[in-house]
C-alpha cells in the first residue's frame, strides 16, 4: 500500500513539476507579448480558433486564397494580411474538448480597451469572417503573386485571384482562423483564463 501511495505521489509530483514549467513558459511568453518584445506564430493542432474585436484598423491589406497547413492538416483558407493592424477590445479563444480529468475547457486571451492588440506584418489563415468592412485605395482581381501593399511574405500563387488596399477597417469583427503569424504582436492589459465548458469569444 505504501509503495502504491509513493508511486501515486511521485506521478502527481512529476505532473505538478511539468505543469509548473509549462506555466512559467506561458508567463514568459505573455510577458514578452505584452511588452511587444516577440514575434508570434499561433496554430492549434487539428483545430481552429476564434478572434473578435469591436474594431480593426489596418494598413497595407491584402487577401488571396491558399491552403493552410499550420494546424497540422490542410485547409482551404482566405489569407488576410496587414502591414500594421490595431484591434479594439481584442479576444482570442481556443476550445479544448475532452481534456483528461476536467472535460471541455476554453482558453481565452483578452486585451481590452482601444488598441488592445497591435501587430505588424500579420498573416492570418481565415476560415470565416463577418463584420462591417471598409477599404480605401482598393485593387480587386490583381494577380495574387503580384501583391505589393501587404507584408512582403504575403503573396499568393501566380494566376490566383488577389485583392489589396491601402487601408481597411472592420467593425464588429468575428473571425474563425486556422493560423496566425506576425512579425510583432503586442497585447495590452492582457488577461488569460481557462473557462470550463465551451465559452468562446463569440
Amino acid at each position: 500500500m505504501k509503495c502504491s501511495e509513493s508511486r501515486g505521489r511521485t506521478r502527481w509530483a512529476r505532473f505538478a513539476g511539468i505543469l509548473g514549467l509549462a506555466l512559467v513558459g506561458v508567463a514568459l511568453l505573455l510577458t514578452g507579448l505584452s511588452q511587444g518584445a516577440l514575434a508570434a506564430s499561433f496554430a492549434v493542432s487539428g483545430g481552429s480558433f476564434k478572434i473578435s474585436a469591436d474594431k480593426l484598423v489596418g494598413e497595407g491589406f491584402v487577401q488571396y486564397g491558399d491552403v493552410d497547413q499550420g494546424s497540422g492538416q490542410a485547409h482551404a483558407v482566405a489569407v488576410g494580411a496587414f502591414r500594421k493592424a490595431t484591434l479594439d477590445n481584442f479576444c482570442q479563444s481556443v476550445f479544448l474538448p475532452k481534456v483528461p480529468m476536467v472535460g471541455d475547457v476554453t482558453l481565452v486571451l483578452l486585451s481590452g480597451g482601444p488598441g488592445g492588440m497591435e501587430s505588424t506584418d500579420i498573416i492570418i489563415g481565415i476560415a470565416s469572417l463577418t463584420g462591417d468592412l471598409r477599404l480605401t485605395d482598393t485593387q480587386i482581381g490583381i494577380d495574387a503573386a503580384q501583391l505589393t501593399k501587404g507584408p512582403e511574405a504575403a503573396k499568393g500563387r501566380p494566376g490566383a485571384f488577389g485583392l489589396q488596399a491601402a487601408g481597411a477597417t472592420i467593425g464588429q469583427l468575428r473571425q474563425t482562423a486556422w493560423s496566425t503569424n506576425a512579425q510583432t504582436l503586442r497585447l495590452k492589459n492582457l488577461a488569460l483564463s481557462l473557462r470550463s465548458g465551451k465559452n468562446e469569444c463569440f
